[in-house]
């Protein structure tokens, strides 16, 4: 699970935290910075998750341009003089709050990023502390199902943190692969890619090949191994209708479907009526 580690950071300059609660990206807390581009300046919100580049931001800006970072607290910059061993751009530099920092390229489009740690036995405890987190452990030792305490004993319940052995409908082969759920991925550019889930019931860290904008459908979800379409023409998420994929998971000694809403952020997931009969997952409106 450490690669979905979500980093806390902080400014450099006046060492406030940066992470913003309230706006979410890839369903975790985000990193506030001010950004000039071009002509335009505003706001954006990156993805903590350590790997992702996906973000929200207010502005619009060109592919290949060069924005400057600044603190939305003390107003600086936090573009260095250290260059992209890629692209040669500035590199922006944020503290992490256990020690060391994190470096990105401030071109768009570049996807060079690096982390150095002051102290790596210290990050290690403290990954282990705070970053292995008890529900995993305990989703470690869980069944995939367990039985329901419900007066109906016949019906069954996939609990939170249930590890979820999914399977393509089509070709019956394994979706997880190092330990994430891995589904291919062609966005309206048909740009392909790959989207990499947790694949523990109810826990919503996810990151992506490719830019993945909030609050819109994320494209054409396939099997990586036989290429075919993942996604549902019949059915619509429940929450805001928009397009729903399918794959196969365990339960009760069968593959039964298991359908994810295709747009980002919407945290709807469900069965279908007829396994709703017997099996029951754990209320939650989160994917």
């Amino acid at each position: 699970m450490y690669n979905f580690l979500s980093l806390n950071l902080k400014c450099p300059h006046c060492s406030t935290s940066l992470m913003d609660p309230n706006t979410l990206v890839d369903n975790a807390h985000s990193v506030a910075l001010l950004i000039d581009a071009g002509k335009n300046k505003g706001d954006i919100n990156l993805s903590s998750i350590y790997g992702s580049f996906n973000y929200i931001c207010n502005i619009d800006s060109k592919k290949d341009e060069i924005a400057v970072f600044s603190c939305p607290h003390c107003g600086k910059e936090v573009i260095t003089k250290s260059e992209c061993n890629v692209c040669k751009a500035p590199m922006a530099t944020l503290v992490l709050d256990m020690g060391g920092k994190i470096s990105f390229c401030s071109r768009r489009g570049c996807q060079n990023h690096n982390v150095q740690f002051e102290d790596l036995n210290n990050v290690l405890r403290k990954m282990y502390q705070e970053y292995g987190y008890q529900k995993l452990n305990d989703y470690d030792a869980a069944d995939i199902v367990h039985p329901s305490t419900d007066k109906n004993e016949d019906l069954e319940i996939i609990e939170t943190g249930a590890f979820l052995h999914a399977y393509c409908p089509h070709c019956r082969k394994s979706l997880i692969e190092s330990d994430m759920l891995k589904l291919k991925l062609v966005n309206e550019q048909n740009e392909e890619g790959y989207i990499l889930s947790s694949p523990y019931l109810n826990v919503f860290s996810s990151k992506s090949t490719l830019f993945l904008a909030e609050g819109k459908p994320v494209g054409d979800l396939r099997c990586f191994h036989c290429n075919h379409t993942l996604m549902v023409k019949d059915r619509k998420c429940d929450v805001c209708e928009s397009p729903v994929g399918a794959i196969s998971i365990s339960a009760r000694s069968k593959l039964i479907d298991f359908f994810l809403c295709s747009k980002k952020g919407c945290r709807w997931h469900g069965l279908s009526e007829e396994d709703l009969s017997d099996i029951k997952l754990d209320d939650s409106l989160e994917w």
